[in-house]
């Protein structure tokens, strides 16, 4: 068998899922018996210092005895992230106005400091009251 065949046995079927640095590959291939199974890859794009870039993969192997299974727990899991968090994505790489809590609440306190007209502040403890 030559190259070109082993490439046309290798490219059954072909999907690809580009997310932001992430492209996902969905790709169906042939065992050596001739059946099929599906393989997905992520790659995730790296840049160098220099301006270069490098890729890091990450495969896994699905086999059709698994399918209806790893469906189903696929199905459950991406169904309960969804009802437990909506699909509004949440996070600071994704969303450029995203705020951490932590930072949420540090201005609450900030503005509530500086709208506070009281002259009694912590720091003006008197330790001969306790």
């Amino acid at each position: 068998m030559n190259n070109n065949d082993m490439m046309e046995k290798e490219e059954i079927f072909s999907k690809v899922l580009r997310a932001g640095r992430r492209t996902y590959f969905f790709d169906v291939r042939s065992t050596k018996a001739g059946d099929y199974y599906l393989t997905v890859t992520e790659s995730k794009k790296f840049t160098n210092d220099d301006g270069s870039f490098h890729y890091k993969k990450h495969k896994i192997y699905l086999y059709k005895e698994d399918f209806t299974e790893f469906n189903s727990i696929l199905n459950e899991m991406t169904d309960y992230i969804i009802n437990e968090k909506g699909d509004e994505v949440i996070s600071e790489r994704h969303q450029k106005d995203f705020k951490k809590e932590y930072e949420s609440e540090t201005e609450t306190v900030e503005a509530k400091s500086e709208g506070d007209t009281s002259t009694d502040k912590f720091t003006d403890v008197d330790f001969d009251d306790i």
